[in-house]
């Protein structure tokens, strides 16, 4: 059965994608809060302290979903500005600045939690691992992303230009996700999360992490579709004000 990609793409239309979404985000951000929530208070005080850890083991809860999410928005912005590149679609290039605000915030999450648990676990909030290295780099690449948006007036070369650094930081998006594979070194552990028995977590903290990664993943979805309903809304003011100054 062939696929009918016309009748796909419509539905991003910024018209259509206005419809859909206005219809769709109570639901999202409902269902958001009733899953993060969940996942956190099930994870925060209904799991046991870990034997060497402690009660610090719980920060898990907060730095894995974000790391995971900082990684994987990148990853999203990656497909957006393909798409914005082949098919020049502005949706697409609006939902890849959307996204960028939310992944910067999430890798700050990560590396603030990570700082916090570190602490304890290896004697400092800071070690120049590959990991924590890579991760701060992508904390680089969110900001100057974003700083490029800003900088530049014309919104389809701000998007052609943004659209290319983020095939570059992805690079670093995939060291932060494997680099404790590419490296041995380095104090950061291997995957908390894996579908490896001996590598993975105990089920008590695997199911409750699930949940929350959950939550955090439908967090970034209503966040997104808010942030790009905005952006297209200010796409249309700008393009009203431009008219009315070339009719002056």
């Amino acid at each position: 059965m062939a696929i009918n990609w016309n009748a796909f793409w419509e539905w991003a239309n910024p018209r259509k994608f206005m419809w859909w979404t206005d219809r769709a985000l109570p639901y999202f951000a409902v269902l958001a809060a009733l899953v993060l929530t969940s996942g956190l208070v099930w994870g925060f005080f209904f799991t046991p302290d870990d034997y060497r850890q402690g009660a610090t083991v719980k920060i898990f809860y907060l730095h894995v979903p974000s790391a995971m999410m900082a990684i994987n928005i990148w990853a999203m912005m990656l497909v957006a500005s393909l798409i914005w590149i082949v098919r020049r679609h502005h949706v697409s290039a609006l939902a890849a600045k959307s996204a960028a605000a939310i992944g910067m915030t999430m890798t700050l999450i990560a590396l603030f939690t990570g700082a916090i648990w570190g602490k304890p676990m290896w004697g400092t909030y800071w070690e120049w691992d590959p990991r924590l290295t890579s991760f701060l780099i992508l904390l680089l690449f969110y900001l100057g992303y974003m700083a490029l948006w800003e900088a530049i007036d014309n919104p389809d070369t701000a998007a052609d230009l943004t659209s290319v650094l983020c095939l570059v930081g992805s690079v670093f998006a995939i060291l932060s996700r494997y680099a404790v594979l590419f490296w041995n070194q380095g104090l950061h552990q291997g995957a908390s999360l894996s579908m490896d028995a001996e590598e993975n977590v105990a089920d008590v903290y695997w199911y409750p992490a699930l949940v929350a990664i959950a939550g955090f993943v439908l967090l970034f979805i209503t966040l997104v579709l808010l942030r790009t309903r905005t952006e297209i809304r200010a796409r249309r003011l700008h393009a009203l004000d431009m008219r009315e100054r070339a009719q002056q």
